[in-house]
């Protein structure tokens, strides 16, 4: 079932990037750093937008989730990659961007991994890759906490400064107990928790306050997908415990 969960939002998640891509004719924001002077730009950010929309589909159906977790990660670890020469020239604010589209790879390959036939490689891949982004996750709290903390809801008690720290190092204590196997699937199903509260409290909301705003409604799919993805290493983790 927690398998099912989160190749089924992590599908959504994709879904939805596709949806926007198409409606924009545009890539993925900054996720998606793609030179403005490419040749054929648009006639790219509508592939783009189709083969998202291809993946997100295939994941939904036993025949097709091997390739089309395949093709979702290829797709994600080009996007990676063209992260790397602005983590180099400025690594400060390019590394949440290297570790976000370097996580949706890791989780396509852990879809892959564990879709028929199953491919532990695959799989372990995914998991380390997944846990050593979480620790960028965290870093990027430390690095930027006001910005962080003005993303709070002013209703949840405590400073918003004390939130940013302390989900930061939730994240990187995870990505730690991941990367060791020290109390990985406690981690899993906390990181769970977590990036679920935030779809419900903080990514929902802010869709709802500005529906016509593309960048919250890419956020919210976004974020949606990395909380698929918690929910397949929780399922792995498990998994691999009982064996």
């Amino acid at each position: 079932m927690t398998l099912r969960i989160g190749r089924l939002l992590f599908a959504l998640g994709m879904g939805g990037l596709g949806v926007l891509s198409l409606i924009h004719a545009d890539f993925i924001l900054e996720w998606s750093p793609v030179p403005d002077g490419l040749p054929m730009r648009t006639s790219f950010a509508y592939a783009q937008g189709i083969l998202l929309l291809v993946g997100g589909l295939g994941l939904l159906f036993a025949r097709m989730q091997r390739f089309a977790a395949l093709l979702m990660a290829a797709l994600w670890a080009i996007y990676a990659a063209l992260h790397v020469p602005g983590v180099l020239a400025d690594w400060k604010a390019n590394i949440g961007g290297l570790g976000e589209t370097a996580a949706l790879t890791s989780i396509a390959l852990l879809l892959a991994g564990l879709s028929a036939p199953p491919s532990e490689m695959l799989a372990r891949i995914g998991r380390y890759v997944f846990g050593l982004c979480m620790i960028p996750f965290g870093i990027v709290h430390f690095l930027y906490p006001d910005a962080v903390a003005s993303w709070i809801p002013h209703w949840i008690p405590g400073p918003g400064l004390w939130w940013a720290y302390a989900t930061g190092a939730a994240h990187i204590a995870a990505g730690l107990a991941v990367l060791s196997g020290v109390l990985a699937p406690l981690a899993s199903r906390l990181v769970v928790a977590m990036y679920g509260s935030w779809l419900l409290i903080l990514h929902i909301p802010r869709v709802i306050a500005a529906l016509h705003d593309r960048h919250e409604w890419t956020t919210l799919f976004v974020a949606v997908a990395i909380n698929g993805g918690a929910w397949v290493l929780m399922s792995y983790l498990n998994q691999a415990k009982k064996n």
